[in-house]
Order: structure tokens, then sequence, then C-alpha cells
């Protein structure tokens, strides 16, 4: 693990899914803490409420790759 100068953490090694999800024309990135496929209609966190989306694409990425900040990343809620 490294640490930065101002005590946060740069790399854990650990690698995360990322799927980017088409919530009514709108591409977001979600984490996926669990497998999903292309095409997949899945529950997700949308604004102040769940909403339906399709998924568009996959990534497995560490937090220096990450599409997003893994911090401020919402998770996928389940597959429908």
């Amino acid at each position: 693990m490294i640490h930065s100068l101002s005590g946060g953490v740069l790399s854990d090694g650990e690698v995360y899914t990322f799927a980017k999800v088409d919530v009514a024309g709108t591409p977001c990135w979600y984490l996926a803490p669990f497998r999903v496929e292309v095409g997949a209609n899945v529950l997700v966190p949308f604004g102040r409420e769940n909403a339906e989306g399709v998924v568009v694409r996959t990534e497995n990425c560490t937090r220096q790759t990450a599409p997003v900040p893994v911090g401020r990343a919402k998770n996928i809620l389940r597959i429908l």
C-alpha cells in the first residue's frame, strides 16, 4: 500500500469492477459488487430515487484507473 504525503491511500492494489449503465439516455459509472454482463438490466441509484438501466460496458480498474473516484462511486443494487 502506498500513502500520499497528505495521508491518503494512493494504491491498495485492489481491482474494482465498474459498469457503465445507460439510465434514461444518461450514461453513468457504477461499482459492480457482483458479476454483471453487458446488456443486463440493472437497478441503480439515480438522483434521489432508484432507476432501471442497461449495462453498456464493464471495466476492471484500480483506484488510479477508475473512471470515477472509488470512494464516491455508487453501487449497482441488483440485476433485474
